[in-house]
């Protein structure tokens, strides 16, 4: 009887002890989403106006061609209400030179969740902004998001490379010149003396 006691109540402890679980495979599970298995690769946290944002991409290292989604949380400051109205999901290329934008899709909460999927199929790096309003007042984040692997050379790498190239061209041709210089001072020193 005792030991037939004690097999309920180790499982229960089992069943109880699997259920409290916070990690998978290592990682904490409340950086998943529900078809994920890897953490976002980027989360942002931010308070705007009336409403503290998250933000987040999935997966953690998106590439071109493959699908992959944005998660937009927006609740009340004051009172911790999440936003229910509609959220606007815009891209554009993170770039100076361009100002073309596209919009992702316009999406409704979903279980306190905004939920926009997206497939590049460039590598690059890009802009998601994710827009509503509320009480009259325009909110906007923008979430910056890289696609692919980054480039071997940065933009600072490239503009160190191009001084670095630039002093060298300078350095041979004033060393040119102080040799052609030399020379005729040398050659009017024989012709004279």
């Amino acid at each position: 009887m005792n030991i037939k006691k004690l097999l309920i109540v180790f499982g229960l402890f089992v069943v109880t002890s699997n259920s409290f679980a916070h990690h998978v495979l290592g990682r904490p599970s409340y950086s998943l989403g529900e078809d994920s298995n890897t953490p976002p690769s980027m989360q942002i946290e931010t308070q705007i106006g009336a409403y503290y944002l998250t933000y987040m991409a999935f997966p953690a290292f998106p590439k071109p061609g493959e699908s992959g989604r944005v998660n937009l949380y927006a609740s009340r400051i004051d009172n911790g209400a999440p936003f229910n109205g509609e959220v606007v999901f815009k891209v554009r290329d993170d770039s100076w030179f361009s100002s073309k934008e596209e919009v992702l899709g316009t999406r409704k909460i979903d279980d306190g969740v905004y939920r926009q999927g997206f497939v590049f199929k460039e590598a690059g790096d890009y802009i998601i902004t994710a827009e509503f309003e509320s009480d009259g007042e325009p909110y906007t984040i923008d979430f910056p998001l890289r696609i692919g692997e980054p480039a071997p050379v940065g933009p600072i790498g490239l503009t160190i490379l191009v001084l670095a190239v630039l002093l060298v061209v300078v350095n041979i041709t004033q060393r040119k010149r102080l040799g052609r210089l030399k020379a005729t001072q040398h050659h009017s020193e024989k012709t004279t003396g």
